[in-house]
């Protein structure tokens, strides 16, 4: 019983502090672009949401790249759309850890990783593109003036998927191996490791 409390103490912890590079991520190394009256940004917080859910497993991956993108949203100028990100933000990780993980108790190989991370990252633009558009329509855009909108946020959605999941694997990969040299890192389904 003191074991898993203590892996839960350690899982929250490693939580907040994913949470924390989340909102670090978004915050401060970010390019916005304006779309009409809309904006959307170019950045490196998926990186971290993906690494999350490949670090932390679907539960606490989500908790962390749902929390973490949900206190930037209010804390800079998107507090409208902050509830929608914790849901598509939380999920991308949700999905990614899910995948990586599986419900395995081995870690997962290269090309699970890249499969983990491509669908996460994936999962959230249709959400993203999704939600964006539907938001344009209901505040008046015409479909077809709201799909122009979408061929720019859908650049900058796919661009910052394909730095999320070409930066996520190989850092993932390389904490894992420095955890496992320093005897931290246990192996296994995330929900129970490190």
């Amino acid at each position: 019983m003191i074991q898993n409390k203590n892996r839960t103490v350690t899982n929250l912890a490693l939580t907040g502090l994913m949470g924390a590079l989340v909102y670090v991520a978004t915050m401060f190394f970010k390019v916005e672009i304006p779309v009409g009256a809309d904006r959307t940004m170019i950045g490196f917080a998926n990186v971290f949401c993906v690494l999350s859910g490949l670090i932390l497993g679907p539960a606490y991956g989500g908790l962390a790249a749902g929390v973490g993108s949900f206190l930037f949203d209010i804390t800079g100028g998107w507090f409208s759309s902050a509830g929608v990100t914790l849901i598509t933000k939380g999920l991308m990780a949700v999905i990614c850890g899910a995948i990586a993980w599986g419900g395995k108790s081995e870690e997962p190989r290269f090309a699970r990783l890249v499969t983990a991370a491509v669908t996460g990252s994936l999962a959230y633009c249709i959400m993203y593109l999704g939600y964006s558009f539907f938001k344009l329509v209901v505040a008046g855009s015409a479909p077809e003036a709201a799909m122009i909108s979408m061929m720019t946020k859908a650049g900058a959605t796919l661009l910052n998927a394909a730095v999320a999941d070409v930066i996520a694997v190989p850092l993932f990969l390389t904490i894992r191996t420095a955890l496992r040299r320093n005897h931290l890192w246990k192996g296994g389904n995330p929900g129970a490791a490190i």
